[in-house]
Order: C-alpha cells, then sequence, then structure tokens
C-alpha cells in the first residue's frame, strides 16, 4: 500500500511539473487552427489505365512449347500469349486544399498527372464525407503545381494564400494531409529552412519543415499560425527524418491565378547561360563576395544581347532584388511577364552597371518535347529511343550550342535507355563525350563504339540540369 501511495504521489509530481514545462516553454495550441482549417483540406484519389510490366514478357520462352490449352491457364495470371499487354487501373492517393468558395483546389501536379479520373473527398457538415469527381483546369509540371474544380451548389469552406517571403526560420507550422491514406492527419513543426534547391526542377525554392510529411501528404497545405497557407507540402527525403519540403505560398499564388484565369503559364527569358559564382572567381574580379550569377555566354540576338549585356557579366540584382546565385537568377527572371522591362545590375571591369532588358518568353522543357514529335527518328533502335534535332528556338531557350542536342521524344519501355532512366524531353549532348546534333551522328557513336564496348555514355541536358547517363547494350 505505501509503495501503491508513492508511485501515486510520484505520478501527480511528474503531471504538474510537465504541465509547467509546458506553460514555461510557450509551446502552442494547434486544436483551435487545425479545427478551423481542416474542412478547407482534401482527399484527393486519381485513377488511370496503364500497360502493366508484362508477365507475358517473364514468362513466355518459357512456355513457348507447353501443350495446347495452357495458356488459358496462364491468361488467369495475367499473361497474353498474343503479345498484347494486359491493363491495369493504378490508383493514387495525395492532398489537395479548397482556395475558393466555389470549388477550386490547389494540389501538386504529380497527384495527378495522367490521371484518367480525380476524385476528390469533402468532409461534410454532417461531420459525414462524400466523394465528387473533379475537373482539371490546368497544371503547370516545372512547379508541380495543379488547379482542380468540383461543382457542388453551395459555398465551400477555403484557405487563403499568406507571405511566404515573411517567414522566420524557427516558427511555428502545421501541416494538413492523408498521409498513408489516414485523411486529415494532422502534423506540427517549425520553418527549418528556406530556399532550399532539391534538384527537382529548374525553379526549385523549398521550404524545409520538420513538420511530419509522408506519402500522401503531396498537395496539401503547410499552415502558419494565423491558418494561411504558407506552402504546398511537396517533397520528403526517403532517407531522413523531420525533412519535408513545401511549394513557397508566394511562387504558387502566382502560378495558380495564371491557372484559374485561363491563361498559359508564362515566364520571362533573357537569353544567357549562366553559373554560380566561386569564391576564386571573385577575387579574380576584383569582387568582395562570392555572390551573383556569372553569365558564361549570351545568345545572339536575344535580349541581354540587346540590353548591352556581355560574357563575364555577374549579375547581382534584378530591380533591385539581390541575387545571390545562378538559380535565384533563374527564378527572379521568370517570376517576370514576357514583354516587361528589368533593370539588372551587372559587375564588370570592377565596378557596377544598371542595363534595362525587355524581357522575352522561356519555353519549357515539355513544350519542346511536345513540338515537333513527327519529324523524330525510331533510328535508336538499339537504345530505344525517339530522337529529333533542336529548332533554333528550342537550342535558344533550352541555352543548348549549335553543335549539341538532340532532342528525346519517346522511350520505349524495357529498352536499355529507359532502364537508365533517359526520359521524353530529355535532351542528348554528347555522346562518349562527343557532340552530337544529328541522329546520324549519335547512330554511329553508338554502333562505333558502344556496341564493341558493350555501353555508351550519354551527357544529358534535363530541365537546366546537366547529368551523365551510362546505357548497357551487351555486346
Amino acid at each position: 500500500m505505501l509503495i501503491k501511495k508513492c508511485l501515486t504521489a510520484l505520478l501527480t509530481v511528474t503531471l504538474v511539473v510537465a504541465s509547467q514545462f509546458a506553460q514555461a516553454a510557450n509551446l502552442p495550441d494547434f486544436s483551435e487552427l487545425a479545427a478551423k482549417s481542416g474542412p478547407a483540406v482534401v482527399n484527393i484519389n486519381t485513377e488511370k489505365m496503364a500497360t502493366s510490366g508484362g508477365s507475358e514478357e517473364l514468362f513466355g520462352e518459357m512456355f513457348r512449347n507447353m501443350p495446347p490449352g495452357f495458356e488459358k491457364f496462364f491468361d488467369q495470371f495475367g499473361g497474353k500469349r498474343d503479345g498484347k499487354r494486359p491493363q491495369s487501373k493504378q490508383k493514387s492517393l495525395g492532398s489537395g486544399f479548397l482556395v475558393s468558395s466555389d470549388g477550386y483546389i490547389v494540389t501538386n501536379n504529380h497527384v495527378v498527372a495522367d490521371a484518367d479520373v480525380i476524385r476528390v473527398t469533402l468532409d461534410q457538415d454532417n461531420g459525414k464525407s462524400e466523394s465528387f469527381t473533379a475537373t482539371l483546369i490546368g497544371a503547370d509540371e516545372e512547379t508541380d503545381l495543379a488547379l482542380l474544380k468540383v461543382d457542388i451548389k453551395k459555398d465551400l469552406p477555403f484557405l487563403i494564400f499568406g507571405n511566404s517571403d515573411e517567414l522566420k526560420v524557427g516558427e511555428w507550422l502545421l501541416a494538413i494531409g492523408n498521409p498513408f491514406g489516414l485523411d486529415h492527419t494532422v502534423t506540427a513543426g517549425i520553418l527549418s529552412a528556406k530556399n532550399r534547391n532539391i534538384h527537382a526542377g529548374p525553379f526549385d525554392n523549398f521550404l524545409q519543415t520538420d513538420a511530419s510529411i509522408n506519402p500522401g501528404n503531396s498537395g496539401g497545405p503547410l499552415l502558419n499560425m494565423q491558418g494561411q497557407v504558407v506552402g504546398i507540402n511537396t517533397a520528403i527525403i526517403a532517407s531522413g527524418q523531420g525533412i519535408g519540403f513545401a511549394i513557397p505560398s508566394n511562387m504558387a499564388a502566382k502560378i495558380i491565378d495564371q491557372i484559374k484565369s485561363g491563361k498559359k503559364v508564362s515566364r520571362g527569358w533573357i537569353g544567357v547561360t549562366i553559373q554560380d559564382v566561386e569564391e576564386n572567381t571573385a577575387k579574380a574580379l576584383g569582387m568582395k563576395d562570392a555572390k551573383g550569377a556569372l553569365i558564361g555566354s549570351v545568345m545572339e540576338n536575344e535580349p541581354a544581347a540587346k540590353g548591352g549585356m556581355k560574357d563575364g557579366d555577374i549579375i547581382l540584382a534584378v530591380d533591385g532584388k539581390n541575387i545571390d546565385d545562378a538559380s535565384a537568377l533563374l527564378r527572379a527572371i521568370a517570376e517576370k511577364v514576357p514583354g516587361s522591362q528589368a533593370v539588372i545590375k551587372v559587375w564588370r571591369d570592377g565596378k557596377t552597371l544598371d542595363l534595362t532588358v525587355t524581357l522575352g518568353e522561356r519555353q519549357s522543357a515539355s513544350q519542346a518535347a511536345a513540338g515537333g514529335k513527327g519529324e523524330a527518328k525510331q533510328n535508336e533502335g538499339m537504345l530505344g529511343i525517339a530522337v529529333r534535332p533542336l529548332n533554333d528556338t528550342e537550342r535558344r531557350d533550352m541555352k543548348i550550342d549549335k553543335n549539341e542536342g538532340l532532342l528525346i521524344v519517346d522511350v520505349a519501355a524495357n529498352k536499355p535507355a529507359a532502364e537508365a532512366d533517359l526520359r521524353p524531353g530529355d535532351v542528348i549532348l554528347k555522346a562518349n563525350l562527343k557532340p552530337v546534333n544529328t541522329s546520324e551522328a549519335l547512330s554511329k557513336i553508338v554502333n562505333d563504339e558502344g556496341v564493341k564496348r558493350g555501353a555508351i555514355m550519354l551527357q544529358i541536358s534535363r530541365r537546366g540540369d546537366v547529368y551523365f547517363r551510362t546505357v548497357p547494350l551487351g555486346k
């Protein structure tokens, strides 16, 4: 009995101390924020028909000489002796949130990309949930954003965008979504960092948070303590814990407004190749700090050339906004409207100059891949790709030298190129370190060197980043 009384007293003291610690630490209470914001968060389910991996390819040779009638048994398990692959229904889960009372919903493009059916589940006033078919209004692959619409004859709860630029590292944030299909899961954390580049796309500028984000959270809102959306939960690092990434609301709001108004998402362009400024480069040019974007080359007859920019200039600011690196310049120009003017501060010959540039329009990699597909040649049968030369506009927009560049417009499944992670929209710059700009040039290198060595190394450009991919060919 004495032991029981001692344990009870110890438990009481522990609870009191824990309560006092929570009050002293001034930890926030998220219950009101979660209750108020939760009804505007939706569960997104998508379906699409896809060709299966094809068990006939795995077992076809094994069963080729089996007795008549065996094929019926084989077909029951998904195999097709006629060479046609079965179609299967693929499903995916994600999150989204309402941004207007008339049913507009923001989510990630990767949640709804290529979907045949999009269903959105909303919480109703009676506490029950109901699913509706949603229409895809538009999407932007390069920022991974999409806008949906559901038609419901009543006003719906919605969230508003806040100002992500005003966020401070260490600020409390709340994430709401459907991780692993568990709808309306609430997690809290702080803003860990801003302006993160995780090489997911050309305009990476992610917010990093330690609020738990898992598969199924994609497209859900990241909220500040005022209940405003400051980010769209988008990515995680699979090997890490407490590391999630969200698209800043200031970037997302501009894109969503363009999509909602029915306009094509357009971005500014000046026509230069750029790179970061290293410490030794800054010293060589007499700069105090290694900041800015170094212009490697200025393309002829493009906005930068017309505005007086030169090779070797270092861009320090755009319209008064400091540029710390090449990625910052890319984002700053892309945010501006084509046809508008930008005042660009550059460092040249030991002093700064202000140049006025009238912006052109940037073409995305997906637009380039869509153009001229009929001109492609499937002559790289060994690799399993269809390619075509770049036109002048594509070379300009993707900053590709005139002596390089073959656009991949199709990649065959289960072929070497697919296994090496080559994708439509990739641009092959070099094969075994030799520039290629015609299908014939690539074929020659594949046949003369690749076949003999059993592999070929391709240098590719993907959304402005350059990679090497080695494609095994066999001997």
